[in-house]
């Protein structure tokens, strides 16, 4: 009988904490304070649960660890123990896939990290590892929690660890939402992709205050590491946007783009560009003069599906231009020489851009397709003090070392060293196609005439018009359309209007290539 009597009390009793535990939870959503949201809002910058509703598809995350509190005591520490300990984590989908997110909730101590925020991102990349599905941060913290020492510090330890351990595994992309300094920088310079937001993101490894300090250079913070720098100055932001908004519907795409991990290939989606689509206006695109500049994203636009594309380092190292985008269907990612800037030569900051997106598709297996239309390597005493012969050897690496599928088409200029290492035949592309106005050559024809024939035009009556006649014979012999063709160095001279078919037949067959790289640790490519 005492039992019966007792079930009504326990049941009670079990609903009283539920309901205290639905109470937690409310507060844990609502953050610290109403007062914190506001200072939040009157940045400009939402806050980090609206930041991954955002991100994920509507009603996916999954929270992990929401209850978590540090164990810090000193400095005041122990009266303010907030849940979360300042960043939320979990898992959710993007267009029904697996995805794992970190965001630091400024509102708490302003998003700096301790042990516990620590530990709880070590948690989630070991989660996203394990499942191999991407990993996505979202970035807006103070650095280190100084009150918590050293013991911060080992917690950044920790996740650069990680970082690496996930490289090549699963793909890591870092969203900047607000400030991101000292050794906390790091992080997102390990991942494949980082994305910053105009006027409230910014990172540094110093502030403006130690620069002042050490320097005497008065600088502010978005003229240090604001967005607009890390795109077009630096080359550390791969993407800027105005707002977080339009920012994360972005990574939403680029997610569409690439592969749960490094075993799977990239979503595939039913294409309604034809694939027999041909394209009339290359014709009048790519100009037969090789002098004369015109925009490569034209001729991108004309060959892949529907147009579609998105562009990688967009403002950094304008003179290639690196994209993903698909042709039937499969994603692709394509390097191109950009005529319109510095006429496409390669120089350092071009050479790192391609080399890391290069790595990227191959880490990711993504088929790689370059438009050449390159007339060398950018020659000055800058370029060669600054280390253009490696950094050019990157570029280099990176194709040679590459086993996805790699298809070149040379569209016109195609000189020298740049032409070798913009992914030719002899370093293992393969298939290499080129338009009938190639010119495939150790050097442009005046600089060879005048090396080759610099006695004969010396000599000459009239010099100029027998520079003129040697430049004509060397093009005729070395540097027509299918001088290359005939010793077998390109594969086929297309019809330029026949491109995206010959790019799409061309994929299809080497959808099931297998290359094995030698027995090794891993290479030691050139820094």
């Amino acid at each position: 009988m005492s039992n019966l009597e007792g079930a009504p009390e326990e049941a009670s009793d079990v609903r009283g904490r539920v309901a205290e535990l639905h109470a937690i939870r409310e507060q844990v959503r609502r953050g610290p304070s109403d007062r914190a949201t506001q200072a939040q809002k009157a940045k400009g910058k939402l806050t980090a649960r609206e930041r991954i509703d955002l991100l994920l598809d509507e009603g996916s995350f999954s929270e992990v660890e929401p209850l978590r509190r540090h164990r810090a005591t000193g400095f005041g520490l122990e009266a303010k123990k907030p849940y979360t300990d300042g960043v939320i984590t979990g898992w959710g989908t993007v267009h029904g896939r697996t995805v794992f997110v970190y965001a630091h909730d400024f509102r708490i101590f302003g998003g700096a990290l301790g042990e516990a925020h620590a530990t709880k991102i070590h948690k989630i990349m070991d989660m996203a590892i394990a499942a191999g599905a991407p990993l996505v941060s979202l970035n807006d913290g103070a650095g280190a929690r100084i009150q918590e020492g050293v013991s911060a510090l080992a917690g950044y330890g920790g996740i650069f660890q990680r970082n690496t351990k996930a490289s090549g595994v699963i793909p890591q992309i870092s969203v900047m939402l607000g400030p991101c300094a000292g050794g906390a920088a790091y992080s997102p310079a390990l991942t494949d992709f980082v994305f910053m937001v105009r006027e409230t993101s910014q990172m540094f490894i110093t502030g403006p205050d130690v620069v002042r300090a050490v320097t005497g250079e008065e600088i502010t913070q978005n003229g240090l590491g604001g967005a607009d720098v890390h795109a077009e100055t630096s080359g550390v932001a791969h993407f800027a946007y105005d707002d977080e908004e339009t920012c994360l519907e972005e990574v939403r795409y680029l997610l569409s783009l690439l592969p749960q991990n490094n075993r799977e290939n990239p979503p595939r989606v039913v294409c309604e560009d034809p694939v027999d689509r041909t394209g009339e206006a290359l014709l009048d695109l790519v100009p037969a003069d090789g002098n004369r500049p015109y925009d490569m994203r034209k001729v991108i636009e004309e060959i892949v599906d529907d147009g579609e594309y998105l562009e990688v380092h967009e403002r950094w190292a304008t003179n290639i231009i690196c994209a993903l985008a698909r042709l039937d269907g499969q994603v692709v990612g394509i390097v191109a020489n950009q005529p319109q800037s510095l006429a496409g030569v390669l120089d350092i900051e071009a050479s790192e851009k391609a080399a890391r997106f290069i790595q990227m598709c191959d880490a990711f297996n993504i088929p790689i397709v370059t438009l050449l239309d390159v007339p060398g390597f950018l020659p000055g005493v800058d370029q060669e003090h600054g280390g253009i012969i490696r950094h050019g050897a990157k570029l280099l690496y990176a194709y040679c070392n590459a086993t996805v599928p790699r298809i070149s088409v040379i569209l016109r200029k195609a000189y020298g060293g740049a032409y070798i290492v913009m992914d030719s035949q002899s370093i293992g592309a393969d298939l290499t196609y080129a338009w009938p106005t190639n010119e495939i050559a150790v050097m442009g024809a005046e600089g060879a005439a005048n090396v080759i024939f610099r006695k004969q035009i010396a000599d000459a009556d009239d010099p100029d018009a027998m520079r003129a006649r040697m430049v004509k014979e060397y093009k005729a012999e070395l540097m027509h359309p299918y001088y290359a063709a005939e010793r077998g160095l390109v594969d086929d001279v297309i019809d330029p209007v026949e491109t995206r078919q010959v790019l799409i037949r061309s994929l299809a067959m080497l959808a099931t290539k297998h290359a094995d790289l030698p027995s090794r640790k891993h290479g030691n490519p050139p820094q």
